[in-house]
């Protein structure tokens, strides 16, 4: 799967796109980047109605290739390195929603495989 990267997107744009793909996660982008096997604080989400644009640090467009046996860890490190978007891997787990910080070693895969198992 590509993501197109580009700032006129909004965060919520980019969210629809990753969850048609994995039903059981969602990313959300906050202000400033965890510590590796670290959460991030609610209270430093962004609002999903801003625009790429006026959240990012380095402003190329492009093409995020996101695969299913690619690590959480990877995912949120290729955000970060190429676009300067602070982004978090969840996982459904039943009806809540869990960081998925002690397994970003995961697969993306596997994670959404996890949460369709725990699914209500």
């Amino acid at each position: 799967m590509e993501i197109t990267i580009s700032d006129n997107q909004t965060i919520q744009e980019l969210q629809d796109q990753f969850n048609e793909h994995f039903p059981f996660l969602k990313i959300e982008f906050y202000k400033k980047e965890h510590e590796v096997g670290q959460g991030n604080l609610d209270s430093s989400k962004l609002d999903s109605s801003k625009s790429i644009g006026e959240i990012r640090t380095i402003h190329d467009t492009g093409d995020l290739s996101i695969h299913g046996n690619q690590k959480v860890s990877t995912l949120e490190q290729a955000f970060h390195d190429t676009y300067g978007l602070n982004v978090q891997v969840w996982r459904k787990s039943g009806e809540i929603w869990l960081q998925t910080t002690a397994m970003d070693e995961w697969t993306l895969s596997e994670q959404n495989h996890t949460g369709e198992e725990h699914k209500v």
